[in-house]
């Protein structure tokens, strides 16, 4: 005879001994009373403490030689202004470099070159993210115009991790008393715990802006992230 027992959280109850298991289930010891599956999801929130930042330069001009010169001139600047305010060369990555020829079109003639682009590219890691608005607009007066981000984000997320599985490991545990209260039953052991999810940050939206001449003051407001775990954990009741 098999009992079967479902919540929204995806819970089930059923006597075991029917020999029958779902291929994706891991394999546990033999239960010799009623088998309880339990989901459940522990979830903290926790400040980011580093932002990443996506800070570029395009630059033009009428020969390629010319266009890639103004760039790496004005990059040279930029890292420099990076390292004067305290970034580490482990957080500066160049992360594109391109030289793209620009077009001119016109109806029933070839595309005529009018030009190039250069586009030079880095990944900054913020540290201290209480700087990373006024460290940006120093690089806008040293020649950045194309800024992307940020990402925020925890750099060692394991204590974080931690207290989110103990939390869901609390939650499982209290729902199996309410069931084998409910059933007249006891709780004798746990049997297989497994764990799905873990701490991904979240996608942000990106925001692009292209910087401008007058003079800005950026203001950058990390909120807060959630690291969540869900755990299945099997019981055995008697």
């Amino acid at each position: 005879m098999r009992l079967r027992y479902f919540t929204t959280a995806a819970i089930a109850v059923a006597i075991a001994g029917s020999g029958v298991a779902r291929a994706d289930t891991p394999a546990t010891a033999p239960i010799a009373g009623t088998r309880l599956d339990l989901s459940a999801e522990g979830e903290v929130t926790r400040a980011p403490d580093i932002a990443t930042v996506s800070a570029g330069v395009v630059t033009q001009s009428s020969s390629a030689a010319a266009a890639m010169a103004d760039n790496a001139k004005r990059m040279a600047a930029a890292i420099a202004a990076l390292r004067h305010a305290g970034v580490a060369d482990k957080d500066i990555r160049t992360s594109a470099l391109s030289l793209q020829p620009q077009y001119r079109y016109a109806d029933n003639q070839p595309p005529a070159i009018t030009g190039y682009q250069a586009t030079n590219q880095l990944t900054i890691t913020f540290r201290d993210i209480a700087r990373t608005g006024a460290i940006l607009d120093a690089l806008v007066g040293q020649g950045v115009n194309q800024i992307s981000g940020p990402d925020f984000a925890l750099e060692h997320p394991d204590a974080a991790l931690d207290e989110a599985r103990a939390q869901a490991m609390q939650k499982a545990r209290a729902r199996a008393d309410v069931y084998a209260r409910a059933a007249g039953l006891a709780v004798r052991r746990i049997v297989a715990i497994s764990e799905a999810g873990g701490y991904s940050p979240a996608p942000q939206p990106r925001v692009f802006m292209m910087a401008r001449a007058e003079k800005a003051s950026s203001d950058i407001q990390p909120g807060e992230e959630k690291i969540g775990v869900t755990l299945q954990v099997t019981f055995e009741l008697q």
